[in-house]
C-alpha cells in the first residue's frame, strides 16, 4: 500500500513538470531517429491496423520515431508489458490500464482510441431468444479470463434480467465462437471487435447487444507507457500520440487506403479466404467506436477524465483485489499530448456515414 501511495506521488510530480513544458517539443534537426517499442493489445487485426497505417505513412518517422510493433496475448498482459517496462509503449483496454494502476504498477494513459470498447452478448440471428430476458433459463458461453466477463452481473442488472437464472458454461475463447455457431448455447459474451469480423466473413449472422447500450461503458484500447517516460522523453510521448491521431484520422476518413496499407505491412492477414473481410469489419468496427460526440468536439485521442471516474469505480467494484488502492484518475491518464488531429464538422458527419453499415450489427 506504502509502495502505491509513493508510486501515485511520482505520478502527480511527473504530470506537473510536463506542464512546465511545451505540450510540443519538435524535433532538432539532424537528430538521431528514436527506436521504441510498441505492443498490441491482440493480433494485427482490424481493430488497431491504424498502428501499421502510423508506421508505413512515415507520422511516426515526421516525430522520430521509428516504432516495432509486436502483437499482443490481451490488454491484461499488454497494460502489465508496459508497466514492467518490457515494451516502451503499448495499446490495451482503458480498464485493463487502470486495474493495473489500482495494483500500483506504474502505468499511465496518454490517448484514447475508441469509446466503446465493444463488451457485450451475442446470439445468432434466428435464436429464438428475443431479448435479454430471455436468456433466464438458457446457457450463456464465457471465458472467464476475457475482459468483459468480470462486469456480467452489472451488465444484467442494468439490462434487467437476473444473471442467477442463467447457466453459465466456461469454455477456452478458442472454442467460444464455435459453441454458440453449433448452437450448444443460446449465447455467448465478449468483444464484437473479435466476434463480428469471424462471423461476418463466414457468413454467420448474428445479433450483438453492447454493455454501452444499457449504461455500461468503457472505453476501447488506450496508448499507455509509464510516468518516468513522461518526465524524461516527453517529446517521444507527443511524437508517438500525434502519429497515432493522424493515422486513425486518416483510417476514418480513408478507410479503403487504409486496409490497403495494412495488407502491405502485414500481407499474411490477407493468406486465408476470409481475411480481407474480417479486416475490413474489424476496421469498421473500429472506426465506430470513435463516433462518439466526444470526438464532435476534442481533439482525436481525448478522454473525458469524468468517463474515467466512472470507469475506475467500475473496475474498483468488480476487479479489484486485496490490498488495490483506487487510483485518482489525474495519475492514470492526461490529455496533455492530444490536440493536433481533429475533424471538421463536415469530416465527421463523412466518417460516421461510413460507419452505418456496421452500426447494423448491433440491435
Amino acid at each position: 500500500m506504502r509502495g502505491f501511495t509513493s508510486n501515485r506521488r511520482d505520478v502527480l510530480k511527473v504530470f506537473g513538470a510536463i506542464a512546465a513544458t511545451s505540450a510540443f517539443i519538435p524535433r532538432r534537426s539532424g537528430a538521431a531517429t528514436r527506436k521504441v517499442s510498441l505492443t498490441l493489445p491482440w493480433v494485427a487485426e482490424g481493430g488497431n491496423l491504424f498502428a501499421y497505417v502510423a508506421k508505413a505513412n512515415g507520422y511516426w518517422a515526421e516525430g522520430g520515431l521509428e516504432v516495432e510493433i509486436a502483437r499482443g496475448y490481451g490488454s491484461l498482459a499488454a497494460s502489465q508489458a508496459v508497466g514492467n517496462r518490457q515494451f516502451d509503449f503499448g495499446l490495451a483496454a482503458a480498464s485493463a490500464g487502470i486495474q493495473q494502476s489500482a495494483k500500483g504498477l506504474p502505468v499511465v494513459q496518454l490517448m484514447n482510441c475508441g469509446y466503446d470498447s465493444t463488451m457485450g452478448v451475442c446470439f445468432l440471428e434466428d435464436s429464438p431468444i428475443t431479448s435479454l430476458r430471455g436468456l433466464e433459463g438458457n446457457r450463456l458461453g464465457a471465458t472467464t479470463t476475457s475482459g468483459e466477463y468480470p462486469f456480467l452481473p452489472a451488465f444484467a442488472a442494468n439490462a434487467g434480467f437476473d444473471l442467477s437464472k442463467v447457466e453459465i458454461v466456461q469454455v477456452d475463447a478458442a472454442v467460444r465462437q464455435r459453441i454458440l455457431i453449433e448452437k450448444q448455447v443460446g449465447a455467448i459474451s465478449g468483444f464484437a471487435v473479435s466476434f463480428l469480423p469471424v462471423f461476418v466473413a463466414n457468413g454467420i449472422k448474428t445479433r450483438f447487444t453492447l454493455y454501452s447500450q444499457h449504461g455500461l461503458s468503457f472505453y476501447n484500447n488506450a496508448l499507455m507507457t509509464q510516468p518516468q517516460r513522461l518526465a524524461e522523453e516527453p517529446d517521444v510521448c507527443q511524437a508517438m500520440v500525434t502519429g497515432l491521431a493522424k493515422a486513425i484520422r486518416f483510417c476514418l476518413l480513408q478507410p479503403d487506403q487504409a486496409l490497403d496499407i495494412f495488407f502491405r505491412q502485414v500481407p499474411e492477414a490477407a493468406l486465408t479466404p476470409t481475411g480481407r473481410t474480417q479486416a475490413r469489419v474489424g476496421l469498421g468496427i473500429f472506426r465506430m467506436s470513435m463516433m462518439s460526440d466526444v470526438l464532435r468536439s476534442n481533439p482525436i485521442g481525448y478522454a473525458v477524465p469524468a468517463d474515467y471516474e466512472s470507469m475506475t469505480d467500475l473496475v474498483m467494484k468488480h476487479l479489484a483485489a486485496a490490498g488495490d488502492t483506487r487510483p485518482a484518475v489525474d495519475a492514470t491518464m492526461t490529455n496533455r499530448f492530444v490536440g493536433g488531429e481533429s475533424l471538421t464538422p463536415a469530416e465527421f458527419e463523412t466518417a460516421l456515414a461510413g460507419t452505418r453499415e456496421f452500426a447494423a450489427f448491433f440491435q
